[in-house]
């Protein structure tokens, strides 16, 4: 495993993602304290296995979520956008003048 520096990550960032394309990981330190992890996405899918689907069954079950169907709801394509005719700033200054 490499390490590296903020400041030198930031500089070298592509160098080191094509490392951790090879398969290998890199840790940030700041100030010569570990503070993160680069890691190659196969092995954070591989290592959360089916946890994600357990977090969001459970938090479905909870109330706290609701998963989307991946379609578009019927009712936001129903509505036309209104026609804007003239200034928007006149037509809002004309709104004001009317009292709303």
């Amino acid at each position: 495993m490499k390490k590296a520096r903020i400041a030198e990550l930031k500089n070298n960032l592509s160098r080191y993602l094509e490392h951790v394309r090879g398969g290998e990981s890199v840790l940030i330190l700041d100030r010569n304290t570990p503070v993160a992890r680069i890691v190659p996405l196969q092995q954070v899918v591989a290592a959360g296995g089916g946890r994600t689907d357990e977090r969001l069954a459970r938090l479905e079950r909870q109330g706290l979520v609701r998963r989307g169907t991946g379609r578009r709801p019927a009712w936001l394509g129903r509505r036309r956008p209104p026609k804007l005719r003239g200034s928007v700033l006149a037509d809002v200054l004309k709104e004001r003048r009317s009292g709303w």
